[in-house]
Protein backbone atom coordinates (compact mmCIF):
# COMPACT_ATOMS: atom_id res chain seq x y z
CA UNK A 1 0.00 0.00 0.00
CA UNK A 2 1.27 3.37 -0.90
CA UNK A 3 1.17 6.40 2.12
CA UNK A 4 -0.87 9.41 0.80
CA UNK A 5 -2.12 12.64 2.11
CA UNK A 6 -5.58 15.03 1.48
CA UNK A 7 -4.23 18.92 1.58
CA UNK A 8 -8.45 20.32 2.26
CA UNK A 9 -11.26 18.94 4.47
CA UNK A 10 -14.26 20.34 2.37
CA UNK A 11 -16.81 18.73 0.14
CA UNK A 12 -14.01 17.40 -2.45
CA UNK A 13 -11.57 16.34 -0.22
CA UNK A 14 -13.74 14.82 2.12
CA UNK A 15 -15.51 12.60 -1.02
CA UNK A 16 -12.06 11.89 -1.78
CA UNK A 17 -11.10 10.64 1.54
CA UNK A 18 -14.27 8.37 1.58
CA UNK A 19 -13.18 6.88 -1.80
CA UNK A 20 -9.67 5.87 -0.82
CA UNK A 21 -10.83 4.36 2.60
CA UNK A 22 -13.84 1.93 1.03
CA UNK A 23 -12.56 1.48 -2.37
CA UNK A 24 -8.73 1.29 -3.03
CA UNK A 25 -6.72 -1.67 -2.66
CA UNK A 26 -3.17 0.38 -3.39
CA UNK A 27 -3.65 3.96 -1.63
CA UNK A 28 -3.38 4.18 2.50
CA UNK A 29 -4.87 7.47 3.55
CA UNK A 30 -2.18 8.63 6.10
CA UNK A 31 -3.20 12.08 6.50
CA UNK A 32 -6.08 14.78 5.87
CA UNK A 33 -5.36 18.35 6.24
CA UNK A 34 -6.93 21.48 6.57
CA UNK A 35 -7.10 24.84 8.08
CA UNK A 36 -10.76 24.92 9.92
CA UNK A 37 -10.37 22.86 13.21
CA UNK A 38 -14.10 22.23 13.33
CA UNK A 39 -14.82 20.90 9.94
CA UNK A 40 -16.84 17.95 9.13
CA UNK A 41 -13.98 16.68 7.00
CA UNK A 42 -11.38 16.35 9.78
CA UNK A 43 -14.20 15.16 12.30
CA UNK A 44 -14.56 12.22 9.98
CA UNK A 45 -11.14 11.81 9.01
CA UNK A 46 -10.23 11.06 13.18
CA UNK A 47 -13.40 8.75 13.31
CA UNK A 48 -12.00 6.84 10.48
CA UNK A 49 -8.24 6.44 12.18
CA UNK A 50 -6.75 9.17 9.90
CA UNK A 51 -4.37 11.69 11.05
CA UNK A 52 -5.18 15.14 11.22
CA UNK A 53 -4.10 18.81 11.17
CA UNK A 54 -6.12 21.99 10.98
CA UNK A 55 -2.31 23.90 10.78
CA UNK A 56 -2.37 23.71 6.66
CA UNK A 57 0.74 22.57 4.81
CA UNK A 58 3.23 23.32 8.06
CA UNK A 59 1.22 21.31 9.92
CA UNK A 60 1.20 18.52 7.66
CA UNK A 61 5.27 18.81 7.64
CA UNK A 62 5.02 18.46 11.12
CA UNK A 63 3.21 15.40 11.55
CA UNK A 64 4.75 12.52 12.22
CA UNK A 65 3.43 10.49 9.21
CA UNK A 66 4.54 13.08 7.04
CA UNK A 67 7.30 10.45 5.77
CA UNK A 68 5.15 8.27 5.15
CA UNK A 69 3.01 9.82 2.68
CA UNK A 70 4.30 9.31 -1.07
CA UNK A 71 1.40 10.92 -2.91
CA UNK A 72 -0.18 14.31 -2.07
CA UNK A 73 -3.53 15.23 -3.39
CA UNK A 74 -3.85 19.01 -3.56
CA UNK A 75 -7.84 19.53 -3.16
CA UNK A 76 -7.71 23.19 -1.91
CA UNK A 77 -7.71 26.05 -4.78
CA UNK A 78 -5.88 27.57 -7.76
CA UNK A 79 -3.52 30.07 -5.07
CA UNK A 80 -2.85 28.35 -2.76
CA UNK A 81 -1.52 25.33 -4.94
CA UNK A 82 1.47 27.19 -5.64
CA UNK A 83 2.51 27.16 -1.88
CA UNK A 84 1.86 23.44 -1.43
CA UNK A 85 3.61 22.51 -4.43
CA UNK A 86 6.85 24.04 -3.60
CA UNK A 87 6.83 22.00 -0.32
CA UNK A 88 6.00 18.89 -1.92
CA UNK A 89 8.23 19.27 -4.33
CA UNK A 90 11.27 20.54 -1.90
CA UNK A 91 10.06 16.87 0.61
CA UNK A 92 9.97 14.73 -3.10
CA UNK A 93 6.38 14.17 -2.64
CA UNK A 94 3.98 13.35 -6.03
CA UNK A 95 1.19 15.68 -6.55
CA UNK A 96 -2.41 14.66 -7.65
CA UNK A 97 -3.45 18.63 -8.38
CA UNK A 98 -7.50 19.05 -7.88
CA UNK A 99 -7.42 22.56 -8.36
CA UNK A 100 -7.44 24.51 -11.25
CA UNK A 101 -3.88 25.98 -10.98
CA UNK A 102 -2.38 23.72 -14.09
CA UNK A 103 1.82 23.66 -12.94
CA UNK A 104 1.64 20.43 -13.96
CA UNK A 105 0.64 18.69 -17.21
CA UNK A 106 -3.25 18.01 -17.90
CA UNK A 107 -4.49 14.93 -17.12
CA UNK A 108 -7.73 13.13 -18.06
CA UNK A 109 -7.05 9.39 -17.53
CA UNK A 110 -8.78 7.71 -20.55
CA UNK A 111 -6.94 10.39 -22.52
CA UNK A 112 -3.51 10.79 -21.75
CA UNK A 113 -2.43 9.53 -18.02
CA UNK A 114 0.46 7.11 -19.80
CA UNK A 115 2.24 10.22 -21.15
CA UNK A 116 2.77 11.73 -17.67
CA UNK A 117 4.36 8.52 -15.80
CA UNK A 118 7.68 10.29 -14.46
CA UNK A 119 5.36 13.45 -13.89
CA UNK A 120 6.34 14.85 -10.37
CA UNK A 121 2.62 17.01 -10.35
CA UNK A 122 0.02 16.14 -12.72
CA UNK A 123 -3.04 18.41 -12.69
CA UNK A 124 -6.61 17.02 -12.93
CA UNK A 125 -8.05 19.98 -15.58
CA UNK A 126 -11.32 20.61 -14.09
CA UNK A 127 -15.00 19.20 -13.13
CA UNK A 128 -15.92 20.20 -16.85
CA UNK A 129 -12.71 18.66 -18.09
CA UNK A 130 -13.09 15.55 -17.48
CA UNK A 131 -16.54 15.55 -18.29
CA UNK A 132 -16.06 17.08 -21.54
CA UNK A 133 -12.46 16.57 -22.59
CA UNK A 134 -12.79 12.86 -23.38
CA UNK A 135 -15.41 13.72 -26.26
CA UNK A 136 -13.35 16.32 -27.57
CA UNK A 137 -10.43 13.36 -27.80
CA UNK A 138 -13.31 10.95 -28.92
CA UNK A 139 -14.04 13.37 -32.29
CA UNK A 140 -10.35 14.69 -32.83
CA UNK A 141 -8.64 10.72 -33.02
CA UNK A 142 -11.39 9.94 -35.76
CA UNK A 143 -10.92 13.58 -37.53
CA UNK A 144 -8.21 15.54 -39.53
CA UNK A 145 -9.15 18.30 -38.04
CA UNK A 146 -11.42 20.16 -34.96
CA UNK A 147 -10.69 23.61 -35.23
CA UNK A 148 -13.08 24.33 -32.95
CA UNK A 149 -14.79 22.76 -29.52
CA UNK A 150 -16.65 24.12 -27.21
CA UNK A 151 -18.40 23.22 -23.90
CA UNK A 152 -20.77 24.10 -21.27
CA UNK A 153 -20.74 22.82 -18.09
CA UNK A 154 -24.01 22.97 -15.96
CA UNK A 155 -23.96 22.00 -12.32
CA UNK A 156 -26.40 22.96 -9.02
CA UNK A 157 -25.52 25.65 -7.01
CA UNK A 158 -25.74 23.45 -4.02
CA UNK A 159 -22.60 21.28 -5.25
CA UNK A 160 -20.31 24.87 -5.74
CA UNK A 161 -18.63 25.76 -2.45
CA UNK A 162 -16.85 28.31 -1.51
CA UNK A 163 -13.02 26.73 -3.53
CA UNK A 164 -15.07 26.21 -6.77
CA UNK A 165 -16.89 29.88 -6.69
CA UNK A 166 -13.08 30.94 -5.73
CA UNK A 167 -12.17 29.48 -8.85
CA UNK A 168 -14.59 30.30 -11.72
CA UNK A 169 -12.04 32.25 -13.88
CA UNK A 170 -9.56 29.65 -13.59
CA UNK A 171 -12.15 27.21 -14.12
CA UNK A 172 -13.23 28.80 -18.02
CA UNK A 173 -9.29 29.44 -18.71
CA UNK A 174 -7.96 26.06 -17.55
CA UNK A 175 -10.82 23.88 -19.19
CA UNK A 176 -10.68 25.62 -22.28
CA UNK A 177 -6.92 24.83 -22.14
CA UNK A 178 -7.24 21.79 -21.80
CA UNK A 179 -9.90 21.07 -24.75
CA UNK A 180 -6.84 22.29 -26.58
CA UNK A 181 -3.92 20.63 -25.57
CA UNK A 182 -5.50 17.41 -24.28
CA UNK A 183 -8.69 17.20 -26.30
CA UNK A 184 -6.91 17.97 -29.51
CA UNK A 185 -9.02 21.15 -30.85
CA UNK A 186 -7.12 24.22 -32.19
CA UNK A 187 -9.28 26.14 -30.34
CA UNK A 188 -11.32 25.92 -27.18
CA UNK A 189 -13.80 27.67 -25.06
CA UNK A 190 -15.87 26.96 -21.67
CA UNK A 191 -18.48 28.26 -20.15
CA UNK A 192 -20.14 27.10 -16.69
CA UNK A 193 -23.24 27.92 -15.40
CA UNK A 194 -24.32 27.40 -11.64
CA UNK A 195 -28.08 26.16 -11.66
CA UNK A 196 -30.38 27.51 -8.90
CA UNK A 197 -32.80 25.30 -9.50
CA UNK A 198 -34.37 22.81 -6.80
CA UNK A 199 -34.64 20.03 -6.46
CA UNK A 200 -30.82 20.13 -6.98
CA UNK A 201 -30.45 19.26 -11.12
CA UNK A 202 -27.52 16.40 -11.70
CA UNK A 203 -24.68 17.42 -13.48
CA UNK A 204 -25.04 18.19 -17.66
CA UNK A 205 -22.42 19.20 -19.89
CA UNK A 206 -23.12 20.18 -23.72
CA UNK A 207 -19.95 19.57 -26.52
CA UNK A 208 -20.01 21.30 -29.19
CA UNK A 209 -16.67 19.93 -32.26
CA UNK A 210 -16.73 21.41 -35.58
CA UNK A 211 -14.01 18.99 -37.59
CA UNK A 212 -12.90 17.56 -40.82
CA UNK A 213 -12.29 14.28 -42.15
CA UNK A 214 -14.29 11.97 -40.21
CA UNK A 215 -18.66 10.77 -40.90
CA UNK A 216 -20.88 11.34 -38.83
CA UNK A 217 -21.31 7.26 -38.15
CA UNK A 218 -17.68 7.05 -36.80
CA UNK A 219 -17.68 10.20 -34.86
CA UNK A 220 -20.64 8.82 -33.10
CA UNK A 221 -19.09 4.76 -32.77
CA UNK A 222 -15.94 7.14 -31.18
CA UNK A 223 -18.03 8.64 -29.00
CA UNK A 224 -19.88 5.84 -27.58
CA UNK A 225 -16.71 4.07 -27.36
CA UNK A 226 -15.20 6.61 -25.11
CA UNK A 227 -18.26 6.85 -22.66
CA UNK A 228 -17.58 3.54 -21.61
CA UNK A 229 -14.13 4.02 -21.00
CA UNK A 230 -14.80 6.98 -18.64
CA UNK A 231 -17.46 4.92 -17.03
CA UNK A 232 -14.88 2.54 -16.25
CA UNK A 233 -14.34 5.14 -13.04
CA UNK A 234 -17.12 7.40 -13.35
CA UNK A 235 -20.39 4.93 -13.59
CA UNK A 236 -22.66 7.59 -13.19
CA UNK A 237 -21.38 8.96 -16.23
CA UNK A 238 -23.52 8.89 -19.95
CA UNK A 239 -25.17 10.32 -23.00
CA UNK A 240 -28.43 11.80 -22.63
CA UNK A 241 -29.17 10.98 -26.22
CA UNK A 242 -27.63 10.53 -29.55
CA UNK A 243 -25.18 12.47 -30.70
CA UNK A 244 -26.64 15.00 -33.13
CA UNK A 245 -24.86 16.56 -36.38
CA UNK A 246 -24.76 19.22 -39.31
CA UNK A 247 -23.21 19.33 -42.02
CA UNK A 248 -21.70 22.31 -43.04
CA UNK A 249 -20.91 22.99 -47.05
CA UNK A 250 -19.36 25.79 -49.09
CA UNK A 251 -22.73 26.52 -49.81
CA UNK A 252 -23.46 27.69 -46.22
CA UNK A 253 -20.23 27.50 -43.87
CA UNK A 254 -20.69 27.80 -40.06
CA UNK A 255 -19.58 31.47 -39.09
CA UNK A 256 -17.39 31.10 -35.28
CA UNK A 257 -16.91 34.97 -34.50
CA UNK A 258 -13.35 35.83 -34.13
CA UNK A 259 -12.27 32.56 -35.79
CA UNK A 260 -13.92 32.93 -39.41
CA UNK A 261 -16.27 30.67 -42.02
CA UNK A 262 -15.56 26.85 -41.35
CA UNK A 263 -16.60 23.85 -43.67
CA UNK A 264 -16.73 20.69 -41.96
CA UNK A 265 -19.42 18.38 -39.56
CA UNK A 266 -20.84 20.41 -36.50
CA UNK A 267 -21.34 17.73 -33.38
CA UNK A 268 -23.38 18.36 -30.51
CA UNK A 269 -22.86 15.69 -27.26
CA UNK A 270 -25.37 15.79 -24.26
CA UNK A 271 -23.96 14.39 -20.94
CA UNK A 272 -25.12 13.60 -17.71
CA UNK A 273 -22.55 12.75 -14.64
CA UNK A 274 -24.13 11.62 -11.53
CA UNK A 275 -22.06 10.82 -8.79
CA UNK A 276 -21.54 7.66 -6.74
CA UNK A 277 -22.83 9.26 -3.56
CA UNK A 278 -20.47 8.38 -1.42
CA UNK A 279 -20.61 11.42 0.53
CA UNK A 280 -21.57 14.14 -2.18
CA UNK A 281 -25.11 13.90 -2.96
CA UNK A 282 -25.64 12.05 -6.41
CA UNK A 283 -26.58 15.44 -8.17
CA UNK A 284 -23.32 16.47 -7.51
CA UNK A 285 -21.28 14.61 -10.19
CA UNK A 286 -19.44 17.67 -11.10
CA UNK A 287 -16.93 16.75 -7.80
CA UNK A 288 -17.65 13.16 -8.15
CA UNK A 289 -16.27 12.73 -11.34
CA UNK A 290 -13.08 15.14 -10.06
CA UNK A 291 -12.41 12.85 -7.04
CA UNK A 292 -13.02 9.42 -9.30
CA UNK A 293 -10.30 11.22 -11.80
CA UNK A 294 -8.03 11.85 -9.22
CA UNK A 295 -8.37 8.80 -7.68
CA UNK A 296 -7.65 6.31 -10.93
CA UNK A 297 -4.65 8.60 -11.87
CA UNK A 298 -3.56 8.20 -8.47
CA UNK A 299 -3.94 4.57 -8.16
CA UNK A 300 -1.89 4.13 -11.76
CA UNK A 301 0.96 6.46 -10.08
CA UNK A 302 1.15 3.79 -7.37
CA UNK A 303 1.42 1.13 -9.43
CA UNK A 304 3.33 2.32 -12.36
CA UNK A 305 5.87 4.06 -10.22
CA UNK A 306 5.83 3.05 -6.76
CA UNK A 307 5.25 -0.74 -8.06
CA UNK A 308 2.43 -0.88 -5.71
CA UNK A 309 0.56 -4.54 -6.49
CA UNK A 310 -3.42 -3.65 -8.05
Amino acid sequence: MIGCAILGSGNIGTDLMIKICETSKVLDLKLVVGIEEASEGLAMARERGVQTTHEGIDGARASKVWPDVQIVFDATSAGAHARHNEVCMADGKQMVDLTPAAIGPYCVPVVNFDEHLAEANVNMVTCGGQATIPMVHAVRRIAERVPYAEIVASVSSRSAGPGTRANIDEFTVTTARGIEVVGGAEKGKAIIVLNPAEPPMIMRDTVYTLSIGAEPEAIEQSVEDMVREVQAYVPGYQLKQKVQFERFGSNAKLRIPGLGEFEGIKSTIFLEVAGAGHYLPTYAGNLDIMTSAALATAQRIAEHKFGAAA
